[in-house]
């Protein structure tokens, strides 16, 4: 009796076996089995030769149990293992795989030195490690002493109105609600009005807790390394601390808030009608005043650690954005596509190559900014459009004044994206800023063909429009006559 030969096959190759078994027997075609099995037909053929030959070990691949030709070997393993057990035991696997190479010359994989770290034990990737522990915090003493806010992106308005935000701000040892305010996005100038409704309603809190939004915190740098944002920097100037959390549970006292605000606060705005913003602001007050009378916890201690502004702050200062600008030889400026030109006086001259400071108001207002003192500057705006209107009429003007509005329909007026979000004045919001708009050009981009082209649709625009002439009718007397009813005087020339 023959022995028993044990083989080892993946289901692809007996599914393989099995066809090319039968095209051994002649039940099936070895066409149709090279359809079957996605392979030549001369493949196929190999395959029967094969297995006639060796029987079906012959269709196992003969790579099986073999070491691969890019395997690591062992005897690199184990030195850059025992590289990193003397000295860098507390190594990341990116780190201590580039010091390999540097100082030992052993050019590993990162995702190699990962593995054989995670083998040894001296590294844990993140999905073996235990979960974080967050465990509460205590609140603090005093009213004012602490203050969470955050912004809700939400329907408030139901389908009554778009969606907006509300700038929620709770005490931290109350949970009272301080400030609520209605914005069309979370952005810095949007921040900046409900924190100066907030202080001179309130005073001036000890801190601010907010998550690491780009309002509060800067993710990329400038090439100082500063990370302070506006919002930030307004914080310092008035003596109030801001912090970042890490979580969410960790300023869980406005994220609850959040819950209960879409909850109750859209049904009483829809109660009673509420579908605007600046309605919604104006019933705010009330809507707090019982919120906090049902919700609002006693503070361990009576004291309010609100303080009073001093003499020397001011909130119109404080709270503006701030650029730093280079003034040109000519003593220009450039913010936001304006270009601002400085006043010819011996002063402004001591300013050239110097940085300045552009200050932008909540209001929209821009100044110009050195040693403490405004800048006397006349506004020269690159994307200022023409009104045709204000122009006086002219036969010819008019068709220019006609061109120049055809090429401002297409001009992309967007200003650059480093300029602060304006939707707290009604402006668009825009997924990215630096984006063109559909359909619009950079006002460098607009060529002379992009000229011509509006000139010919203008023409054949008021080609169409123009009324076809009516045959005018003439006098009996004048057919007859064929002459003009009117004098004519015969040319008179001055020949001296």
């Amino acid at each position: 009796m023959a022995a028993t030969e044990r083989i080892t096959m993946t289901m692809r190759e007996l599914d393989r076996f099995k066809v090319i078994q039968d095209v051994a027997d002649g039940k099936l075609k070895p066409w149709r089995a090279a359809e079957r099995l996605e392979l030549t037909t001369r493949q196929v053929r190999r395959l029967v030769a094969r297995l006639r030959e060796h029987g079906p070990a012959g269709l196992v691949s003969g790579h099986r149990a073999k070491p691969g030709n890019r395997r690591l070997d062992p005897g690199a393993a184990d030195r850059a293992l025992s590289i990193i057990r003397d000295r860098y035991a507390d190594f990341g696997p990116t780190l201590a795989c580039e010091k390999l190479w540097e100082c030992h010359g052993i050019r590993l994989a990162k995702e190699t030195v990962r593995k054989l770290m995670t083998e040894a034990g001296l590294w844990i990737p993140r999905r073996q490690r235990p979960p974080k522990v967050y465990q509460p915090r205590a609140r603090r003493a005093c009213l004012g002493e602490l203050i969470q806010i955050d912004g809700s992106d939400h329907r408030w308005f139901e389908e009554r109105a778009p969606a907006c935000t509300l700038l929620v701000y709770v005490d931290d040892a109350t949970s009272r609600l301080m400030m609520l305010h209605f914005t069309q996005t979370e952005s810095t100038f949007s921040y900046f009005e409900a924190t100066r409704a907030y202080i001179e309603r309130h005073g001036k809190p000890g801190a601010f807790y907010s998550d690491k939004a780009s309002v509060f915190r800067n993710v990329k740098p400038g090439k100082t390394g500063n990370r302070v944002t506006p919002f930030g920097r307004a914080m310092y100037e008035l003596n109030i601390d801001t912090f970042c959390a890490n979580s969410s549970p960790a300023k869980g006292r406005v994220e609850r808030a959040h819950l209960t605000l879409q909850d109750r606060l859209v049904k009483e705005m829809r109660l009673r009608g509420i579908n605007t913003v600046a309605d919604a602001n104006a019933y705010a007050p009330s809507f707090m005043a019982a919120y906090n009378a049902r919700f609002a916890k006693p503070p361990k201690s009576d004291f309010n650690a609100h303080r009073p502004l001093r003499t020397d702050e001011s909130l119109d200062l404080a709270l503006t954005w701030r650029e730093p600008r280079k003034v040109t030889k000519s003593l220009t400026v450039q913010y936001d596509r304006v270009m601002y030109l400085l006043d010819d006086t011996l002063e402004n001259r001591k300013l050239i190559d110097r940085q300045i400071e552009v200050w932008e108001y909540p209001d929209g207002r821009i100044e110009l900014r050195a040693d403490d003192r405004v800048l006397n500057c006349r506004q020269y705006d690159r994307l200022a459009e023409i009104d045709q209107g204000s122009v006086v009429e002219h036969k010819r003007l008019s068709h220019v004044l006609q061109v120049a509005q055809a090429l401002q329909a297409q001009r992309d007026n967007s200003r650059i994206g480093k300029a602060p979000s304006r939707t707290h004045r009604g402006d668009s919001t825009r997924t990215n800023r630096n984006d063109p708009q559909a359909g619009k050009k950079k006002q460098r981009e607009i060529t002379q063909a992009d000229v011509e082209h509006v000139i010919v649709e203008l023409a054949q625009r008021r080609q169409t429009a123009k009324p076809a002439d009516k045959p005018r009718r003439r006098s009996a007397k004048a057919e007859e006559a064929n002459v003009s009813a009117l004098p004519v005087q015969a040319p008179t020339f001055d020949t001296a």
